[in-house]
């Protein structure tokens, strides 16, 4: 877990003093999401930090459900939940866990706090709790309900558990400090009730423990060393250590925050995918032009690319926002030395060799990627009839255009070269077919030395193409006005993909299966896409263009 410059990072620096003080003797993390909706790249963060961490110390890394409020929570999200770690590397063993597993511990650390005169059942309604609550600069007053005896206490916390009251009519509050310039000590609810039905525990509950309560709790029954956080928990760090303080846990964990990671120009908010999904603007929590964890795997990047991405990052203390280039960047890095390089053409039309013999087809060999050779070679057959680009053909072109145009000559990469005689016209004015001849003595790897071509181009054999829908992606939200308008709503790119219907590939792309990728040359990485490709009709997202002005930051 060492960053760019090699040094600790300061939460490693934290852990290696608790470890030498003997505050633990073993280093253990977790991962606790709300299991509310699927992840995103900010999520990746914290998981691959937890993870790598307790794999830097030789300790062991749990996976916990949050699930203390059953009104948002679906088994839907568990599992997508599980999908993505169990993607990104992050390996819990057989540590799965649930909050909704402790709840009856839970509820009898709560009994003990109000037999200790620590905490207390209080009938005030919400708007009044919050009228009492004070504010950052006047201190809040104590409730009426405060100094009930402890026998009513836990008369009252009982008959909450059993069904007694109605939802909202009574809570159970911490009795602290009212007076704490820190809102969160006021006398925070630590119990509520909600008639409920749990996807984990069903109808056995009608009360449910808040955040702040539940989570230590779970940290120190897991025996977690270290509870690694985002910097909104920071105010709540007092809260986390009275709460694990007053149940007098032996080995009470320790919260660290970090600053969470911002991407420039995405959208991350669950409220704002959950409306983008319900007005089917996107087709899922997975679209591709969405951050969320799945998004990106159906996109087509890789676990890899998001590990260098995370690692590129740090870790610090200090909110700050990332370019989307850079991730971009990462994934860029990681495709061009392991995928294939294959031809696919995306606004094909017809390429006819006039002087080739008809029938004849013959297998030429090209590299997979000239960059790795392990990637070894493959035959392509080549024909009379091809596709090509139609950009790569101009009728009258302009200075510097180097591809097909009337008396040229340019090289089918991997094949021969070819000089275009005469191109035939549609109707309405549109160029349908490009004829020319081909040279026998260029054959590609023949060791030809004769005369030298300017313009390369790409081609698909026309009788062995394979068709294939081709979707385009930018970002989902317009980058020159910013992600939101003036009344918080999504300023939305309504070109955020372009989708190609007949593009016509290689025909070794007919076995593409879902999330296999590519680099398509000259138009940049693709990959199958998971949910709609199929040996029947190819779908592939382009999951980056070939280049970018991104570079890397260096460091001093």
């Amino acid at each position: 877990m060492e960053n760019e410059t090699g040094s600790r990072n300061f939460i490693e620096q934290i852990i290696d003093k608790d470890l030498a003080e003997g505050h633990c003797k073993t280093v253990r993390t977790r991962f606790p999401p709300e299991p509310n909706g699927y992840l995103h790249i900010g999520h990746a963060k914290a998981i691959l930090l937890n993870y790598t961490l307790a794999q830097a110390y030789g300790g062991e890394f749990n996976m916990r459900f949050d699930d203390t409020n059953p009104t948002k929570e679906k088994v839907e999200f568990v599992e997508s939940i599980k999908e993505d770690i169990r993607w990104l590397g992050a390996d819990w063993e057989d540590r799965l866990f649930f909050a909704s597993d402790y709840f009856a511990q839970m509820y009898e650390a709560a009994v003990k706090l109000i037999s200790k005169g620590k905490a207390y059942v209080c009938d005030l309604t919400p708007e009044e709790i919050r009228e009492y609550r004070g504010t950052l600069t006047e201190p809040g007053k104590e409730s009426p309900y405060r100094n009930r005896s402890i026998e009513e206490n836990l008369t009252l916390f009982e008959e909450m558990k059993n069904g007694k009251y109605q939802d909202g009519e009574k809570v159970l509050r911490a009795k602290i400090d009212m007076s704490s310039p820190n809102i969160n000590m006021r006398d925070p609810i630590i119990y509520r009730v909600a008639h409920m039905t749990h996807h984990n525990t069903g109808d056995t509950w009608c009360i449910y423990p808040m955040y702040d309560f539940a989570h230590p709790i779970e940290d120190a029954i897991e025996g977690i060393t270290h509870s690694i956080c985002t910097l909104e928990f920071e105010d709540h760090r007092p809260l986390y250590d009275w709460v694990v303080r007053e149940l007098e846990y032996e080995h009470p964990p320790k919260q660290i925050e970090f600053a969470k990671m911002y991407l420039t120009n995405v959208v991350t908010g669950k409220r704002y995918i959950k409306k983008l999904v319900e007005e089917q603007i996107v087709d899922g929590w997975d679209d591709p032009r969405l951050v969320s964890i799945a998004a990106l795997r159906r996109r087509g990047f890789t676990p890899e690319s998001i590990q260098r991405f995370v690692e590129l990052c740090g870790v610090s203390k200090s909110n700050s926002s990332v370019d989307y280039a850079m991730l971009e960047y990462c994934i860029r890095e990681d495709l061009k030395l392991k995928r294939p390089r294959l031809m696919a053409v995306l606004d094909p039309i017809k390429l006819v060799i006039d002087n080739y013999p008809e029938g004849q087809v013959e297998e030429l060999e090209a590299d997979n990627n000239l960059e790795n050779e392990a990637l070894g070679k493959r035959k392509i057959p080549f024909c009379r009839e091809l596709y090509i680009e139609r950009e790569d053909f101009m009728e009258e072109p302009p200075r510097k255009y180097f591809r097909l145009f009337p008396g040229n000559e340019v090289r089918l990469m991997h094949a021969y070269f070819v000089k275009c005689e005469s191109f035939i016209k549609d109707e309405a004015g549109n160029v349908t077919e490009v004829h020319c001849t081909y040279d026998p003595e260029t054959k590609a790897g023949s060791g030809f030395q004769g005369r030298k071509v300017k313009g390369t181009i790409h081609w698909v054999p026309a009788p062995y193409a394979v068709q294939a829908e081709v979707r385009l992606y930018e970002n989902l939200v317009n980058e020159e006005l910013g992600v939101y308008n003036e009344d918080g709503s999504l300023n939305l790119n309504p070109n955020s993909v372009r989708v190609l219907k007949n593009c016509q590939v290689e025909p070794l792309l007919a076995k593409a299966e879902a999330y296999d990728s590519f680099q398509f040359v000259r138009q940049g990485f693709f990959c199958a896409d998971a949910k709609d490709s199929s040996p029947e009709g190819l779908v592939f997202n382009r999951i980056v263009s070939l280049k970018s002005s991104y570079k890397l930051p260096t460091t001093k």
